[in-house]
């Protein structure tokens, strides 16, 4: 086989992307994959006789507009459709002790205004503020972050940088000042008050970051998760029919189309380097695999301290990545079901909004406060935070029909158990109590389970090579973002090592299935190969 002009590590979404640019440039382009499968976290698979689910990433609004676009995905099978609404939150077991949060503010003001007048009225208020710190993030997202110690072009890009956000009113300058330093908890008590409301929006600023929503730093997770869009609609969210490896699987297709090699089955044992350049891989069956570059398309704490030999790295670099944070705090199951979740506090078992919604189980800020408490403590919150979807109510082709698939995204479960504990003699406990937990708010839910996947913190990186278990490849706090991430001086995609490049969620603009690492990488690769 002839040498690629340029071998890419993984075969995840941000991989493929990075490959379809790669080619269509005109480049060879070659991959390899860990797995038998491939797409990384975004895939679809049957976890239980006749049930398919996307085992890990599980819902869209962070795909770049730009990827779906030039890689013309919907040509290719990609199919995404919205939720009838954004979040359903059971508060307790009696009927009507429920939150719903519609996408429209006229009905969420309506829902809010049951609990807290003064909350209502301010909600529009928030939702501007957030808009436009999203729009600003939004514009950074398919950018190179200026580069610590770099040259002219990234003193220019820092300049651009500048003189953007010297463009912003002070006001807005405030704003992102606030969401890039202070708590979920903190910056939602500008606008509201009841801790249902607050709790219900500091969701978002917890998910995958193993914090408490008053730990500074975030309610830049929470903006994180609101720069999205579903089918040119901002902050929507929506499931791609077929499960996330629709999306993946249309990946495949246009980067095999464009000319891409991917192996599978392929886990690579440690970077090749010569001439002080990255050459190539050596797999762990032994085989060596030569190429013009190398490109990575996994955790950097992964690349840098298992496939990278130490003495190839500047020592500060090396010491920056042995400590670079990993660790989400999630949990991640799927069940296989025979009737849908019949809510006490919103009775039905027939499909209706709240179903085809994101259900989130955690009531007020006190419960999402104590849930990381716990888990500091204990290894696992002794009342979880749990996120459930039912996408087989949108999508029947991952269940019989009658039937239906769950998936379950839970919060605050350490990526190390104190004691020296292993997550393979602890997980089938945290699951049952995950079970257990969702059936005090639906009652019949237990009982209608009918087979289950289970992903400890610990079998998200076995299985899918997410150190920690983390699900962004890195924690999204400021010392780990934009110019800082992976760390400062390596922020332009590029490495330490000449001609070995990060292509994945460790690099800006960080996880999600965005596919924005993958893009803009491919440029910056396809400068230098020119």
């Amino acid at each position: 086989m002839t040498q690629p002009d340029i071998l890419i590590i993984g075969a995840g979404h941000n991989g493929l992307v990075c490959a379809a640019y790669l080619a269509e440039a005109g480049l060879k382009v070659r991959m390899v994959e860990r797995r038998s499968v491939v797409g990384g976290a975004a895939v679809t698979e049957e976890f239980h006789p006749g049930f398919r689910n996307s085992i890990a990433a599980y819902t869209v609004s962070l795909l770049n507009p730009r990827v779906i676009k030039d890689l013309d995905l919907y040509a290719h099978g990609l199919k995404i459709i919205e939720r009838d609404i954004s979040n359903f939150y059971p508060l307790g077991t009696g009927e009507g002790e429920y939150l719903k949060l519609p996408f429209e503010t006229e009905r969420a003001q309506e829902e809010l205004a049951r609990f807290s007048k003064k909350d209502a009225e301010a909600l529009p208020r928030y939702y501007d503020a957030l808009e436009r710190a999203a729009d600003v993030i939004r514009e950074l997202v398919l950018e190179t972050p200026p580069n610590a110690g770099g040259g002219h072009i990234d003193l220019w890009r820092l300049a651009k940088t500048g003189f953007r956000f010297r463009g912003l009113s002070v006001s807005e300058q405030q704003l992102l000042l606030d969401l890039f330093t202070k708590s979920a908890a903190e910056f939602l008590s500008q606008w509201f008050e009841h801790p249902t409301i607050i709790a219900a929006y500091a969701f978002d600023g917890i998910v995958g970051a193993y914090a408490s929503p008053h730990t500074p730093g975030t309610a830049y997770v929470l903006l994180h998760h609101a720069f999205g869009e579903v089918n040119g609609k901002k902050g929507r969210w929506g499931h791609a029919i077929g499960g996330m490896g629709a999306i993946t699987g249309a990946m495949e297709k246009v980067a095999k189309a464009r000319g891409v090699t991917i192996e599978t089955d392929a886990p690579v044992k440690r970077l090749l380097i010569g001439a002080d350049r990255a050459v190539g891989v050596e797999l762990e069956n032994g085989k060596k695999i030569r190429a013009g570059a190398v490109a990575a398309n996994v955790t950097p704490k992964l690349l840098f301290t298992k496939m990278v030999e130490r003495s190839a790295m500047p020592p500060e670099f090396a010491d920056r990545m042995e400590s670079f944070a990993c660790g989400s705090g999630t949990f991640r199951m799927n069940v296989a079901l025979s009737e849908l979740p019949d809510f006490s506090c919103l009775p039905g078992k027939d499909p209706a909004e709240h179903h085809r919604s994101g259900i989130i189980i955690g009531p007020t800020v006190d419960y999402l406060d104590k849930a990381f408490l716990d888990a500091r403590q204990f290894g696992w919150s002794r009342e979880p935070i749990v996120e459930i979807l039912l996408p087989s109510t949108m999508d029947d082709s991952l269940a019989p029909e009658g039937a239906h698939v769950a998936s379950l995204f839970c919060q605050q479960f350490s990526p190390e158990l104190p004691d020296g504990r292993s997550w393979d003699n602890a997980r089938k406990q945290a699951a049952d109590l995950i079970i257990d937990t969702v059936t005090k708010y639906a009652p019949n839910f237990k009982q209608s389970v009918l087979g289950r996947q289970i992903f400890s913190p610990l079998d998200l990186e076995r299985t899918l090579g997410l150190t920690g278990g983390d699900i962004f490849h890195g924690r999204l706090s400021l010392d780990q973002m934009f110019s800082s991430r992976p760390a400062l001086g390596s922020a332009n995609y590029r490495t330490p090592i000449n001609g070995l490049y990060i292509c994945g969620s460790g690099a800006h603009p960080g996880g999600g299935v965005t596919g924005a690492p993958g893009h803009n990488a491919a440029r910056e690769i396809i400068a230098d190969m020119k």
